[in-house]
């Protein structure tokens, strides 16, 4: 199991190179390229007619360095409603699979479409999102990676308290999932978007088995906002949830979207931040993998 971790941090001004480096540095087996720049900054790195050749360049510096990319995030938000912008975002999530897959990342969590109000357009959404997974599979094809569809939530506008919305129930991420029916399209589990649906992380884990849960993104919450800060810092309990990955025999690799302990750090102590971080996540697939070892 591969220990990873971003390489895009609130409030940090590196570059992909400078974050693979601190990683590398600090541990870390792997590293998930943060490309969520493709539609938020035109000035982003990958924004350019040369993406492909900076991003064999920046593969062959990481395996110099002995670290890989064992997945990638995707721009988001997916969807709009605007069709002109929605067709944009598209051409960008396509580039964002290239290189990926250049970089050698497995998979690439992909966000499903989540525009509308999932209470009031809950069946709108799913047909909407199996059409789009599925136009995503040539692609899988044709470069050779693995999309993970995530569990969400959205925001009640009125209390601002966090509600559901796609995949955020166990029943109907799977329900997604095997509709798309694809071994191109998996799942990655958003350890702290359950927390926020007052679910049952262990039992969420559990009912999406180790054929749909192919990918995570570990960080910790209050249960109330999207925190993204490292575990032990808020309120979930991450035992059961490493005991609960064992039970499933989790193949995937354990990835921090802990980007948010980051924040207010000056970058002078980004590689010891890194390090604390990759401690933490040692203890934390060691617990993972003592629970298999149990069960043997």
């Amino acid at each position: 199991m591969l220990l990873s971790n971003l390489t895009q941090w609130s409030g940090s001004t590196l570059s992909a190179k400078e974050a693979i480096k601190i990683n590398a540095d600090a541990g870390f087996d792997a590293y998930d390229i943060s490309l969520f720049g493709l539609t938020r900054d035109e000035n982003f790195e990958f924004n350019c007619d040369n993406y492909a050749e900076k991003a064999r360049e920046l593969r062959e510096y990481a395996d110099s360095l002995g670290i890989v990319c064992n997945q990638s995030h995707a721009p988001f938000s997916t969807s709009t409603g605007d069709m002109e912008k929605d067709k944009w975002i598209f051409g960008k999530i396509i580039r964002s699979m290239e290189i990926a897959s250049i970089l050698g990342a497995k998979i690439i969590v992909v966000h499903p479409k989540q525009h509308l109000c999932y209470a009031d357009y809950a069946e709108e959404l799913f047909n909407m999102n199996v059409e789009f997974y599925k136009s995503l599979i040539p692609y899988c094809e044709k470069f050779g990676i693995k999309v993970a569809a995530e569990n969400m939530w959205q925001n009640n506008n009125g209390s601002r308290v966090p509600s559901d919305s796609t995949c955020s129930r166990a029943w109907e991420f799977n329900k997604y999932l095997d509709a798309v029916d694809s071994e191109w399209i998996v799942g990655c589990l958003d350890i702290g978007h359950v927390s926020l649906m007052n679910a049952d992380i262990p039992d969420f884990i559990r009912k999406m088995g180790n054929k749909r849960l192919q990918a995570l993104h570990v960080h910790d919450t209050d249960f109330r906002s999207d925190k993204h800060t490292l575990p032990f810092m808020e309120k979930i309990d991450f035992i059961p949830v490493c005991e609960a990955l064992a039970e499933i025999d989790y193949q995937g690799d354990f990835t921090f979207e802990a980007d948010a302990f980051y924040r207010g750090k000056p970058e002078e102590l980004y590689p010891a931040t890194t390090k604390y971080m990759c401690e933490v996540g040692r203890y934390l697939v060691s617990k993972i993998e003592e629970a298999k070892n149990s069960r043997a």
